[in-house]
């Protein structure tokens, strides 16, 4: 799968949790982001760079949806794989 195919799974994942995904303009930034979610009055947003590179836009939903309880939400393999993945990756950075 490549990249922007795996983009737009992720994408579609958040729209099916009711999460909105937007691609903004960080500029100004001092340092570079690619975005993260966070919380807008009661909603739950995930921001991207639009500048970002594609692997990095798909980098930054994965480590934004691979915080939330999955596990009752079908998903092609692949993208379980990448967002398990992301789960293992951090856990192993935090020393658990």
């Amino acid at each position: 799968m490549d990249d922007r195919t795996i983009l737009g799974h992720l994408e579609a994942l958040a729209h099916t949790l009711g999460i909105e995904v937007r691609y903004e303009s960080m500029e100004g930034e001092v340092l570079f982001s690619s975005g993260g979610m966070c919380r807008i009055k009661d909603k739950q947003v995930i921001i991207v760079n639009e500048k970002a590179t594609i692997a990095d836009k798909v980098n930054t939903l994965i480590k934004a949806l691979s915080r939330l309880d999955l596990s009752q939400i079908y998903l092609k393999p692949g993208i379980r794989d990448l967002l398990e993945g992301e789960i293992e990756g951090s856990e192993g950075k935090n020393g658990s």
